[in-house]
């Protein structure tokens, strides 16, 4: 992620572009249409029009055995940390544990420009499918 502004304003698909740097969990997006190394904005929707992603998790980021850290960690560990993070609170959002799920996650890291220029430590772990969209909220849907 990159430093951006908190504006929203009109996106493909029906939603409302808003920066990542506001993102809660239970909210809804559609991915973007183009990919793209680093995201300053998403495409957010109503969790009941059509999308195939949810936030479920926004995690400030803690190296192991660590209360604050200042350089950035790399790619390895912001990796690292958000694969055992977000499978950690899947369940707990979902109702249902990761593996038994048919469900999977994905999640935004801070980019090494935005952990320096912005001070963004924050992981964004999503609820996602890889076909058939979504039309509701997953939150304790035991799917």
């Amino acid at each position: 992620m990159a430093t951006a502004g908190a504006c929203s304003s009109s996106a493909p698909g029906g939603g409302k572009l808003t920066s990542v740097f506001g993102v809660k969990a239970g909210e809804c997006f559609l991915p973007p249409q183009k990919i793209q190394a680093e995201l300053t904005k998403l495409n957010k929707v109503a969790c009941t029009r059509a999308h195939t992603q949810e936030a479920y998790a926004v995690v400030g980021y803690k190296a192991a055995g660590s209360t604050a850290t200042t350089d950035f960690p790399g790619d390895a560990a912001l990796k690292t940390f958000a694969d055992g993070t977000c499978a950690q609170r899947f369940a707990g959002y979902v109702g249902r544990d990761y593996q038994d799920s048919s469900l999977f996650f994905t999640y935004l890291l801070p980019s090494a420009r935005g952990w320096q220029q912005g001070h963004d430590r924050k992981v964004i772990c999503f609820v996602t499918t890889t076909g058939k969209l979504l039309r509701r909220s997953v939150k304790g849907a035991n799917i």
